[in-house]
């Protein structure tokens, strides 16, 4: 819900967003890159990048570390945005179908995520070790097995593969290689 407040009054109105912020990866913003020198000292470079805090971060669905292209006029997509468009929808057909309402994997309590999509014995594991090994918190992991199943669901699999697990974890990771932005989106 969203709540708007005047002088003269005050409205609530429901409200669903999705989130997209982006952040340089240093304060010059040239840290990474092929084309400019990067002249933070990395003192400067933690403390700019702990200016996102930790439970902010592990609020954030997908954190992406993108590096910078050349663009190549002559490049085509393997998929049309029609091809991409019916993927998506029948993903959320199979979502509609497996939770019995209008709604995703998202927004479906976890429980029920679970009960209809449990992890193999070895896709746990998997996500133990990663979690371990990446400091992430009980938020993070659900949100990388929500991020699986919709992985699965695009690629038309009935149950959460181990790539879709790699995949989505690999969403999840701040690059090694220092790179030109940040990009985060949450879904609410």
């Amino acid at each position: 819900m969203v709540t708007i407040s005047r002088v003269h009054s005050t409205v609530t109105y429901p409200s669903a967003f999705i989130l997209v912020g982006a952040m340089n990866p240093c304060p010059c913003g040239f840290l990474g890159s092929n084309q400019h020198y990067c002249t933070c000292t990395p003192k400067q470079i933690h403390a700019y990048q702990n200016r996102l805090s930790g439970p902010v971060y592990d609020r954030i669905d997908i954190l992406l570390t993108l590096q910078s292209v050349k663009l190549d006029p002559s490049f085509k997509s393997h998929e049309s945005s029609e091809e991409i468009r019916n993927r998506v929808g029948a993903a959320r057909r199979r979502q509609y179908k497996r939770y019995q309402m209008e709604i995703t994997n998202a927004k479906v309590p976890f429980e029920m995520l679970t009960d209809s999509s449990p992890l193999t014995d070895s896709q746990q594991r998997i996500l133990t070790s990663l979690t371990v090994k990446q400091k992430w918190s009980n938020r993070v992991q659900i949100k990388i097995i929500r991020l699986a199943r919709t992985i699965s669901d695009l690629a038309g699999e009935p149950n959460i593969t181990d790539q879709a697990i790699w995949e989505a974890a690999t969403l999840r990771r701040k690059a090694s290689k220092p790179a030109s932005n940040l990009v985060l989106a949450r879904e609410t």
